[in-house]
Protein backbone atom coordinates (compact mmCIF):
# COMPACT_ATOMS: atom_id res chain seq x y z
CA UNK A 1 0.00 0.00 0.00
CA UNK A 2 1.31 3.79 0.49
CA UNK A 3 3.27 5.48 2.72
CA UNK A 4 1.61 8.26 4.55
CA UNK A 5 3.10 10.93 6.52
CA UNK A 6 0.59 12.42 9.38
CA UNK A 7 1.16 15.91 10.57
CA UNK A 8 0.02 17.62 13.20
CA UNK A 9 0.45 21.44 13.37
CA UNK A 10 -1.05 22.13 16.73
CA UNK A 11 1.19 23.43 19.01
CA UNK A 12 -0.62 22.02 22.25
CA UNK A 13 0.52 19.24 23.67
CA UNK A 14 -2.91 18.07 24.84
CA UNK A 15 -4.15 18.59 21.22
CA UNK A 16 -7.77 17.39 19.93
CA UNK A 17 -6.47 17.93 16.82
CA UNK A 18 -3.37 15.56 17.43
CA UNK A 19 -5.52 13.18 18.95
CA UNK A 20 -8.17 12.80 15.88
CA UNK A 21 -5.33 12.91 13.40
CA UNK A 22 -3.58 9.41 15.48
CA UNK A 23 -6.94 7.75 15.32
CA UNK A 24 -7.32 8.49 11.59
CA UNK A 25 -3.95 7.01 11.17
CA UNK A 26 -4.70 3.76 13.15
CA UNK A 27 -7.71 4.28 10.61
CA UNK A 28 -5.45 3.97 7.58
CA UNK A 29 -2.85 1.29 9.01
CA UNK A 30 -6.18 -1.04 9.40
CA UNK A 31 -6.48 -0.42 5.56
CA UNK A 32 -2.65 -1.91 5.01
CA UNK A 33 -1.19 1.96 4.54
CA UNK A 34 2.10 2.44 6.02
CA UNK A 35 1.86 5.67 8.59
CA UNK A 36 4.37 7.98 9.88
CA UNK A 37 3.17 10.28 12.25
CA UNK A 38 4.44 13.58 12.90
CA UNK A 39 3.65 16.36 15.37
CA UNK A 40 5.47 19.62 14.49
CA UNK A 41 5.53 20.80 17.92
CA UNK A 42 8.23 18.44 18.73
CA UNK A 43 10.30 19.93 16.36
CA UNK A 44 13.06 22.37 17.60
CA UNK A 45 11.84 25.60 18.00
CA UNK A 46 15.18 27.15 17.32
CA UNK A 47 15.43 25.64 13.80
CA UNK A 48 11.57 26.69 12.90
CA UNK A 49 11.80 29.96 14.29
CA UNK A 50 15.44 30.69 12.83
CA UNK A 51 14.27 28.90 9.07
CA UNK A 52 17.18 26.58 9.52
CA UNK A 53 16.61 25.09 6.26
CA UNK A 54 19.86 22.42 7.22
CA UNK A 55 19.19 21.70 10.79
CA UNK A 56 19.19 17.82 10.87
CA UNK A 57 15.54 17.26 12.07
CA UNK A 58 14.30 19.48 9.45
CA UNK A 59 16.39 17.17 7.31
CA UNK A 60 14.54 14.40 8.07
CA UNK A 61 11.29 15.82 8.03
CA UNK A 62 11.92 16.85 4.27
CA UNK A 63 12.90 13.46 3.86
CA UNK A 64 9.61 11.74 5.55
CA UNK A 65 7.90 14.29 3.04
CA UNK A 66 9.92 12.85 -0.20
CA UNK A 67 9.48 9.82 1.00
CA UNK A 68 5.37 9.55 1.42
CA UNK A 69 2.93 8.87 -1.56
CA UNK A 70 0.51 10.71 0.37
CA UNK A 71 0.13 13.68 3.13
CA UNK A 72 -2.22 14.29 5.98
CA UNK A 73 -2.36 17.88 7.05
CA UNK A 74 -4.33 18.34 9.91
CA UNK A 75 -4.79 21.70 11.88
CA UNK A 76 -6.31 23.85 14.28
CA UNK A 77 -7.90 26.78 13.31
CA UNK A 78 -6.43 30.17 14.81
CA UNK A 79 -8.14 33.56 13.64
CA UNK A 80 -9.82 32.15 10.27
CA UNK A 81 -6.12 30.16 9.48
CA UNK A 82 -4.14 27.20 9.86
CA UNK A 83 -1.81 27.62 12.74
CA UNK A 84 1.47 29.49 12.65
CA UNK A 85 3.28 26.16 13.55
CA UNK A 86 2.25 24.55 10.47
CA UNK A 87 3.05 27.76 8.46
CA UNK A 88 6.80 27.62 10.07
CA UNK A 89 7.35 24.25 8.68
CA UNK A 90 5.48 24.21 5.48
CA UNK A 91 8.11 27.33 4.79
CA UNK A 92 11.01 25.67 5.45
CA UNK A 93 10.21 22.70 3.21
CA UNK A 94 10.85 22.78 -0.65
CA UNK A 95 8.56 24.70 -2.59
CA UNK A 96 7.78 21.90 -4.21
CA UNK A 97 7.86 18.90 -1.09
CA UNK A 98 4.10 17.75 -2.59
CA UNK A 99 5.05 17.26 -6.08
CA UNK A 100 3.57 14.01 -7.07
CA UNK A 101 1.56 14.10 -3.35
CA UNK A 102 -2.01 13.16 -2.57
CA UNK A 103 -3.28 15.70 -0.05
CA UNK A 104 -6.04 15.38 2.66
CA UNK A 105 -6.36 18.45 4.47
CA UNK A 106 -8.09 18.65 8.10
CA UNK A 107 -9.06 20.95 10.27
CA UNK A 108 -10.54 21.28 13.95
CA UNK A 109 -11.86 24.60 15.42
CA UNK A 110 -14.32 26.24 18.05
CA UNK A 111 -16.91 27.75 15.72
CA UNK A 112 -18.53 26.65 11.95
CA UNK A 113 -17.53 30.23 11.36
CA UNK A 114 -13.68 28.63 10.75
CA UNK A 115 -14.93 26.10 8.20
CA UNK A 116 -14.16 27.21 5.16
CA UNK A 117 -9.98 27.69 6.53
CA UNK A 118 -9.34 24.60 4.55
CA UNK A 119 -10.24 26.18 1.38
CA UNK A 120 -9.36 29.90 1.88
CA UNK A 121 -5.98 29.44 4.02
CA UNK A 122 -4.20 25.79 3.41
CA UNK A 123 -5.56 24.27 0.10
CA UNK A 124 -3.57 27.48 -1.62
CA UNK A 125 -0.68 26.86 0.44
CA UNK A 126 -0.96 22.86 -0.55
CA UNK A 127 -1.14 23.71 -4.32
CA UNK A 128 1.51 25.70 -4.58
CA UNK A 129 3.89 23.42 -3.03
CA UNK A 130 2.89 20.74 -6.18
CA UNK A 131 0.26 18.99 -4.59
CA UNK A 132 -1.15 16.62 -7.28
CA UNK A 133 -4.45 15.69 -5.83
CA UNK A 134 -5.97 17.44 -2.94
CA UNK A 135 -8.74 15.45 -2.00
CA UNK A 136 -11.48 16.96 -0.20
CA UNK A 137 -10.93 17.52 3.77
CA UNK A 138 -13.17 18.02 6.82
CA UNK A 139 -13.81 20.76 9.65
CA UNK A 140 -14.33 19.03 12.63
CA UNK A 141 -15.60 21.09 15.60
CA UNK A 142 -13.82 20.92 18.85
CA UNK A 143 -17.00 19.89 20.41
CA UNK A 144 -17.41 16.73 18.07
CA UNK A 145 -14.27 15.47 20.13
CA UNK A 146 -13.71 14.52 23.62
CA UNK A 147 -11.06 12.77 25.54
CA UNK A 148 -12.11 10.64 28.34
CA UNK A 149 -10.49 9.87 31.60
CA UNK A 150 -9.03 6.71 30.23
CA UNK A 151 -7.71 8.80 27.30
CA UNK A 152 -10.12 6.97 25.03
CA UNK A 153 -11.11 9.18 21.92
CA UNK A 154 -14.62 9.83 21.26
CA UNK A 155 -16.09 11.52 17.92
CA UNK A 156 -19.67 12.69 17.87
CA UNK A 157 -21.32 10.09 15.47
CA UNK A 158 -22.50 12.93 12.40
CA UNK A 159 -18.33 13.93 12.25
CA UNK A 160 -17.47 10.42 13.00
CA UNK A 161 -19.14 9.17 9.64
CA UNK A 162 -17.71 12.29 7.63
CA UNK A 163 -13.80 11.48 8.63
CA UNK A 164 -14.73 7.89 7.96
CA UNK A 165 -15.69 8.55 4.40
CA UNK A 166 -13.08 11.49 3.59
CA UNK A 167 -10.35 9.24 4.56
CA UNK A 168 -11.49 6.66 2.70
CA UNK A 169 -11.88 8.68 0.06
CA UNK A 170 -8.01 9.44 0.37
CA UNK A 171 -7.20 6.12 0.80
CA UNK A 172 -8.95 4.59 -1.92
CA UNK A 173 -7.14 7.20 -4.15
CA UNK A 174 -3.43 6.66 -2.79
CA UNK A 175 -4.37 3.05 -3.34
CA UNK A 176 -5.83 3.58 -7.07
CA UNK A 177 -2.27 5.76 -7.98
CA UNK A 178 -0.07 3.34 -6.29
CA UNK A 179 -1.44 0.75 -8.00
CA UNK A 180 -0.73 2.63 -11.47
CA UNK A 181 2.59 3.66 -10.24
CA UNK A 182 3.48 -0.13 -9.79
CA UNK A 183 1.86 -1.17 -13.45
CA UNK A 184 4.28 1.42 -14.96
CA UNK A 185 7.60 0.70 -13.24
Amino acid sequence: MAAILSVSGSPSPTSRTARLLRHLDDHLRRQGHDVTSLEVRTLPPDALLGADFRHPAIVEVTALFEQADGVVIGTPVYKAAYSGLLKSLLDLLPQYALTGKTVLPLATGGSTAHVLAIDYALRPVLSSMGASHIVPGWFTLDKDITVGDDEALTIAPGSAEALAEVTDRFSTVLSNRTAVLAATE
